[in-house]
């Protein structure tokens, strides 16, 4: 294998992910194989060239792609020809004016280098000021550690208690045919779960007390009035029970701030404290509460990472919930599916066994280690499908290039951070005049590429723990942050298996996009209602704060102009017009990254305030005019590119839907 061919195969869609590749539809073995004969890193996609009808075979995610009808590939054309020299000429020139901005001899230098630390590059110091991932980077020599001990202890775990028969992935599915596969006889199938969730179960646990202390038992606590609402009320009850005590627990966590055993003590000891003896006694229940609170683990603000937990016991508890309506036996027995290739789809919609819903497992689920901090998101019928028979998707090849995907991108984030200190220049409060247009939207651009670094990393470096523990959970990120154009789409890629989440436990009870029977206007305003109840929820649960509840809200408001321009312009009115209809589109595009940039500086960077001085810095001037056109002129050619890149994807039958 080329270097070049290795290349394409680390960067290709089934490494980062086989759900992209594959049918949400589509048994494993089907998927697998379908898989290698479409995206072969060493060969050409099909009909590179010339106008082609394709009949894709079935792939992709969101259901695969149907028969679709590709444009002939631009990637040699005259007009591709000058997109290259732009990118040529611009990329560097976005690079070097953010790493002159946050040179030492820059004037505004001095205002933020206390925010800057020591780093392991000579010469430079790493901008570590984002809280947020500096309490990732601090401990990464920690977490591989944890990386390469829990599946050893698993692997010695199994050894001393082994299950007779247990599948062992595609290398034992390859000699074997579907009926006599030793994973799937039910005893086998079961015994499995049970070594895997009482490994689970221990290993949590301990981890839970490692990380929390004494505030473990707060979480204990929760979790088990969470399953007394989905096991003990009367069915019609559990879903209003579920989303009230959840977005409570939300709501309490921050306020209470985690419930401190001090506070505990004096709410509930009243006799502790009386006008006599206050000193007394107030050292008396100072003593055991300030105690328990002083022993709170490695991370005591528990209730900072606990909005994933929330998911899981929504998910535990709906799940739950709609397997009670399930009547007339097994739906694997009805459609005869062998459960050990149940289709992604299947894994998540069909209920596990009715035993299957314990506490044990409950609590084995919503712990577990690997997804525990920072997730991806399995819905719980899923985790149950995956311990109960190892996915297919898993292979020590797949997993190794994963991983060394994973260690690029700490890379690159390192130099980021060691020759681009957007991040402490918008903390510092900077004197935004003293920078030129050029100079403000890439500040503004670089920051959010480095919160969405900051996220990626953590994320895939859990899901490839996950991974080596021979669970497979969804890819979080689907695309690079600079490779999306629409605002809907950009949703579903960006924490993917948030929007999944979301989709099935939010929008979908809502209504959705309205459904048969309420399409036109009223459908739109529909969708659009239940949009804006969707990022309502996710700000709220991201952090109950004024600011990220703007930036839901903005988010929704700057969905609408996308909306719009496709009921006003749907696609199959230009068929006779394509050319015409890709340069509205592009148009539109540049528009929508513009408005997607400014919702995620809000929310999540520079805040309102700063957008303003952001904005007011780059069209306050007639040069900022002058540049504002040039860089949408700009973005117009990314945007071209990023349509012939879902070309051609769509040559290979792949349809990601972002």
């Amino acid at each position: 294998m080329t270097l070049l061919q290795y290349a394409r195969r680390l960067y290709s869609f089934d490494t980062l992910d086989t759900r992209f590749t594959t049918s949400s539809r589509t048994p494993p073995r089907e998927g697998a194989s379908n898989t290698q004969s479409r995206i072969d890193p060493a060969r050409p996609s099909p009909n590179e060239n010339g106008f082609s009808t394709i009949r894709a075979p079935g792939n992709g995610a969101e259901g695969g792609v149907g028969v679709q009808d590709t444009s002939a590939s631009r990637w040699g054309t005259p007009e591709f020809l000058i997109y290259y020299i732009i990118f040529i000429l611009v990329v560097p020139m976005m690079f070097k004016v953010t790493y002159d901005v946050s040179n030492p001899s820059h004037p505004n230098y001095p205002r933020y280098v206390h925010l800057l630390s020591p780093g392991w590059i000579p010469g430079r110091k790493v901008d570590n000021s984002d809280d947020q991932y500096s309490a990732f980077r601090d401990n990464i020599p920690y977490m591989f550690i944890l990386l390469v001990i829990h599946p050893l202890l698993r692997r010695v775990y199994e050894a001393l208690y082994p299950v007779k028969g247990r599948p062992h992935g595609l290398q034992s599915v390859a000699k074997t045919n579907t009926h006599h596969l030793p994973g799937s006889k039910p005893a086998s199938a079961d015994a499995r779960l049970n070594q895997r969730v009482t490994f689970d179960l221990y290993f949590a646990v301990v981890l839970l007390c490692a990380l929390h202390g004494f505030s473990a038992l707060k979480v204990l606590v929760i979790l088990y009035i969470n399953y007394s609402l989905a096991t003990q009320l009367p069915k019609q009850y559990v879903p209003t029970a579920t989303w009230v005590f959840n977005i409570g627990i939300l709501f309490a966590n921050e306020l209470c701030k985690g419930y401190k055993y001090a506070d505990i003590a004096e709410a509930f000891l009243p006799w502790s404290v009386s006008s006599e003896l206050d000193l007394r006694k107030e050292g008396l229940h100072a003593h055991w509460g300030v105690w328990l609170d002083g022993y709170g683990g490695l991370l005591p603000r528990w209730e900072i990472l606990f909005n994933l937990t929330v998911l899981r016991l929504v998910s535990f508890n709906l799940d739950y919930y709609w397997s009670l309506g399930r009547e007339g036996g097994s739906p694997i027995e009805k459609k005869q599916l062998d459960p050990a290739r149940l289709s992604e789809r299947d894994r998540v919609d069909i209920p596990a066994k009715t035993e299957d819903y314990s506490f044990r497992n409950y609590v084995a689920y919503t712990l577990y280690s690997p997804l525990y901090l920072t997730g991806p998101i399995l819905t719980f019928n899923e985790y149950i499908s995956q311990v109960r028979y190892t996915p297919l998707s898993i292979t020590r090849s797949r997993t190794v290039l994963y991983g060394v995907r994973f260690l690029i991108t700490l890379v690159t984030m390192e130099l980021m951070l060691h020759f681009i200190y957007a991040v402490a220049i918008s903390k510092s409060q900077p004197a935004w005049e003293v920078y030129t247009p050029f100079q403000l939207s890439m500040l503004g651009y670089f920051n959010l590429h480095i919160i969405w670094l900051k996220l990626l990393l953590p994320w895939r470096f859990f899901r490839l723990w996950a991974l080596l523990d021979g669970i497979d959970p969804p890819e979080n990120m689907v695309r690079c942050m600079s490779d999306n154009y629409s605002a809907l789409a950009f949703w579903r890629g960006w924490h993917r298996s948030l929007n999944r989440w979301i989709v099935r436990y939010i929008y979908i009870p809502l209504g959705g996009s309205g459904g048969p029977g309420s399409r036109g206007y009223w459908g739109k305003a529909k969708a659009i209602l239940n949009i804006l109840a969707v990022f309502t929820f996710v700000a709220l649960w991201h952090d109950i704060n004024l600011k990220l509840l703007m930036w839901g809200w903005l988010v929704t408001l700057f969905i609408l102009p996308e909306v719009l321009a496709g009921f006003l312009f749907p696609k199959k009115r230009w068929q006779n017009h394509k050319h015409a209809y890709r340069i509205i589109c592009g148009i539109g595009a540049v528009g929508n990254i513009l408005m997607m940039m400014a919702a995620n500086l809000v929310g999540f960077a520079v805040g309102l305030d700063g957008l303003s001085g952001l904005v007011h810095g780059i069209v306050g001037s007639y040069s900022g005019l002058v540049f504002l056109a040039t860089a949408c002129a700009a973005l117009f050619v990314g945007v071209q590119v990023m349509f012939e890149t879902r070309e051609q994807e769509l040559r290979q039958g792949i349809r990601l839907k972002c």
